[in-house]
């Protein structure tokens, strides 16, 4: 079997981190061609220098010129491209057939979908492809001939427990609802007046999963749950009444799916990113991860709760733009990301980011999404509108 040739979009984040540990355990199996990444050029190059990729591609134009520099330095014969079309060159490249689409926020939209346009084996981890845009994607994916599979533990968990013969995107025969776990973050027993106080240190501080400041934010919240309902609906082709989400502070079973016959199957797994993107790098055969074989007789017991409406409000906005549907979830992802910075900067309390994303989907309409720049233009109006209610205080006068 030729070794696969693998395009990393974000290749100095966490998933990029696990991504590259897995394919330097089988360069047997995997070529890195091209990496990119945001503005961190020495880590970047630090990575050039180990793989020795073809290609690197930096978001920002400075920080490309820097890379290109130390390259050259080096003697190195990596090519380097800059801003957005160089991020979209990378994600085309004829000389990658997989891309892994890790770049958080709305920045890796346009690279994602232009290797979907391209033919490409996707792993996707970049959540706001299919937030703002999954109509969008999925016949981007059909019309480009290309492949998707998912790699974040939850949806990868469910398409693992899905019938081997279905596509992402299409849904699948017998399927009653999905079950999308979730741990719950660090807040889920804290009582519900000293929500309003907690710092961004304890937010970050997740009890099961090492993440960025703001994903982990967000599982606080759970908005990232409630993101991931909306993927699951793109990927899975399934409504949002077939779509729940039970809390389980393990994190041990990743999600399950339950089938009109009564079975429920469910994938479990130590919590390592390693495992999905081994799943879906080496998919349809196995590989090893580098992941400890989970003990279940040393876990002792595993719990499940339904996770409770006040204490996560975040979730219900999610379901309400997922329902709202066209451009709302952009306009919901938009707001959560103004309203967590704010939050990580000390300028509002924990309780006031779902306070801010309630309010601006209030002042907003959603409208039909038919084209990427009406995703885009929501995305931009619902980013402009949350900061003016935070320079203005008004979000801070609301109940928090």
């Amino acid at each position: 079997m030729p070794a696969r040739s693998i395009a990393i979009l974000g290749a100095t984040g966490s998933i990029g981190a696990s991504a590259l540990d897995v394919i330097a355990r089988h360069p047997e199996r995997f070529e890195v061609v091209a990496l990119t990444a945001y503005r961190q050029w020495k880590a970047l190059f630090e990575l050039v220098c180990r793989f020795k990729p073809r290609y690197a591609a930096m978001l920002d134009i400075h920080a490309a010129g820097e890379l290109e520099a130390a390259i050259r330095g080096a003697g190195l014969a990596t090519r380097v491209l800059a801003g957005p079309e160089g991020l979209c060159t990378i994600a085309a490249l004829p000389e990658a057939d997989t891309v892994i689409a890790a770049i958080v926020g709305a920045t890796g939209l346009e690279s994602t979908l232009a290797a979907a346009k391209s033919g490409k084996r996707i792993l996707l981890a970049n959540k706001e492809t299919l937030v703002l845009a999954g109509k969008l994607f999925i016949a981007a994916l059909r019309d480009g001939g290309s492949t998707l599979l998912p790699i974040d533990s939850e949806h990868n968990a469910v398409f693992q427990c899905l019938p081997s013969d279905r596509a992402c995107g299409e849904a699948a025969r017998g399927v009653r609802r999905i079950l999308l776990t979730a741990s719950g973050g660090p807040f889920r027993s804290t009582p519900h007046n000293e929500l309003s106080g907690v710092t961004p240190e304890q937010a970050c501080a997740h009890p099961t999963w090492r993440m960025g400041r703001k994903i982990s934010v967000d599982s606080a919240t759970m908005m990232n749950k409630g993101l991931e309902v909306i993927e699951a609906r793109w990927l899975f082709g399934v409504p949002a009444d077939a779509i729940d989400v039970v809390i389980h502070p393990q994190s041990i079973v990743h999600s399950m799916v339950e089938y009109v016959d009564g079975s429920v199957l469910a994938q479990l797994g130590n919590p390592d990113m390693r495992t999905p993107i081994a799943q879906a790098l080496a998919w349809p055969d196995r590989i090893a991860a580098g992941v400890p074989p989970l003990d279940l007789a040393a876990l002792g017991a595993l719990d499940f709760a339904a996770p409770e409406a006040a204490r996560f409000p975040c979730l219900g906005l999610a379901y309400d733009a997922l329902r709202a549907d066209g451009t709302a979830p952009a306009m919901l992802n938009a707001a959560n990301e103004v309203a967590v910075a704010a939050f990580l900067e000390h300028r509002i309390r924990f309780t006031q980011i779902a306070a801010a994303c309630e309010e601006t989907m209030s002042r907003l309409a959603a409208r039909p999404l038919t084209t990427l720049d009406e995703a885009l233009n929501a995305d931009r109006e619902a980013r402009a509108l949350t900061r003016r209610l935070l320079e203005l205080d008004q979000v801070l006068t609301l109940p928090a």
